[in-house]
């Protein structure tokens, strides 16, 4: 309605490997005419990082109350403010505008609030209106503490706010709530208070036949449940339990994908025409020949001048082509810009811990990526959470090993350990890499799903474990 109401979206944080990013609609203009050159992009402490190119635009009155959800719900990603006219009048159910809370149940909408089922009890706390937005704050951080359950906070005779873990769960959920509030309107109507359980004519746990069910198994029952089959379920190796191996690719795994292709790659091909100048003759035409036995004469057939070494580069790096003269070159270039500090390598905030309880457990980390040796190394050690080289046993490349889709580099890097294949657990986010893993015999093929990485086929999520964090591997 009008200008009222706002929205924000939050990004980023640990597990994406960079910083938390809150993106904030304007105040006083329609929402629906909205467009990317009018939001407000903020740091976590509510500095504008980038403001709107649309000038004399304000941040929403709102915002106030955006970092009090996403500082008390971690888990936020999005969250509604609405003027909806259902909203508001379901804070006036109570006539004295005393309640703190509005309940509803027994109401087949419950289930499109999240964590809410038909006949569960949903309480959504009321806090009252102030003369401004931000005079709100104080009240919704203590609603949110009491009723940790909650995912909504009603203002009285003003709306609305509701979030969710994304912006369409958020919209999902705000979607919902409008339409309880409005059933709980009509339901007063019509003289039924929408917060008591129907007393006949439908279907409802009795008090005696939900605490039965409730207690006939489990922690508290009579009887142990017999959840065998779920513990058989879970193919995820505790370490060093289970094994004593671990083999880590980079991208995906150790490295966010974004780093290689928005850090690496791009470095490489801002600085090819420098490095090659640096090159002595016989250097060069060394590096064009190794370059060009790489690729088939098919490829050779798409490059205009197969004789240009930066031809060639660009080539590769654009097609994404992993083979061993381009990763070579590649390592040599970026031993510069990390020497230099022009490249720091990204971890993921989970692989300093996960390498210090290897390590003081007795299990060896390896490294297995496309990538050089000497590139792997590089990262490692000039790693934005500093050295980590001490806690690694070993690098593998496709010159020393061989492909990772190729079973037989599985079995060369066994044969290098001295060990059979099956005491290693391989991490990686490809299919065909665990799948060659798994042909070679390797024990514990694992799938690591990081932010940005391929999406899971439905025949992959069946064959291999999925893990969200290497520390899923530690235990005893």
């Amino acid at each position: 309605t009008g200008t009222g109401g706002g929205v924000s979206i939050r990004v980023g944080g640990p597990s994406e490997g960079r910083p938390w990013r809150v993106f904030v609609a304007p105040s006083g203009i329609q929402k629906e005419d909205m467009i990317g050159d009018d939001i407000f992009e903020l740091d976590m402490n509510r500095n504008v990082i980038v403001p709107p190119k649309t000038p004399d635009l304000r941040q929403s009155a709102c915002t106030p109350l955006w970092y009090v959800v996403y500082k008390q719900r971690p888990e936020a990603r999005a969250v509604i403010h609405t003027h909806s006219m259902y909203a508001q009048l379901a804070t006036l159910l109570d006539p004295t505008e005393s309640t703190n809370v509005l309940r509803i149940t027994h109401l087949e909408m419950l289930k499109g609030v999240g964590h809410h089922g038909y006949d569960d009890v949903l309480e959504i706390p009321i806090i009252d209106n102030r003369p401004s937005e931000d005079l709100l704050a104080d009240q919704l951080e203590r609603v949110i503490n009491e009723y940790p359950n909650t995912n909504a906070v009603l203002v009285r005779r003003h709306g609305l706010y509701v979030w969710g873990d994304s912006w369409e769960q958020a919209k999902t959920q705000c979607e919902a709530f409008d339409y309880l509030f409005q059933s709980a309107i009509e339901m007063s109507k019509l003289g039924l208070d929408p917060s008591l359980k129907p007393m006949h004519g439908t279907y409802r746990h009795e008090d005696g036949e939900r605490n039965a069910k409730r207690q006939k198994i489990g922690f508290h029952g009579l009887d142990k449940a017999d959840n065998s089959k779920d513990l058989a379920s879970n193919k995820i190796p505790i370490l060093p339990r289970d094994a004593k191996y671990l083999l880590l690719d980079i991208e995906g795994c150790t490295t966010s994908i974004s780093f290689v292709k928005e850090t690496l790659f791009p470095f490489v091909l801002s600085n090819i025409d420098d490095y090659l100048g640096g090159l002595e003759p016989f250097e060069y035409n060394s590096l064009a020949e190794a370059l060009r036995k790489d690729l088939t004469e098919e490829q050779l057939d798409h490059i205009s001048d197969p004789k240009n070494c930066a031809a060639l580069v660009k080539y590769m790096v654009k097609n994404d082509l992993k083979v061993a003269s381009l990763k070579t070159m590649q390592g040599q270039m970026w031993r510069a810009g990390y020497e230099k500090g022009d490249i720091h390598g990204h971890v993921f905030p989970d692989i300093v811990p996960m390498l210090q309880w290897m390590q003081n457990h007795g299990v060896k980390v390896y490294i297995f990526s496309s990538g050089s040796v000497e590139a792997q190394e590089l990262l490692f050690a000039h790693s934005e959470q500093g050295d980590l080289t001490d806690y690694l046993d070993g690098y593998y490349d496709i010159a020393t090993s061989g492909s990772k889709k190729d079973s037989k580099s599985f079995s060369n890097i066994a044969s290098d350990l001295g060990i059979p294949p099956s005491q290693i657990v391989f991490c990686s986010d490809l299919e065909m890499e665990l799948e060659a893993a798994r042909a070679a015999g390797i024990g514990h093929p694992i799938m690591t799903v990081r932010p940005g990485n391929s999406a899971i086929s439905p025949q992959g999520k069946k064959d291999f474990p999925q893990i969200f964090s290497l520390m899923q591997l530690c235990g005893v």
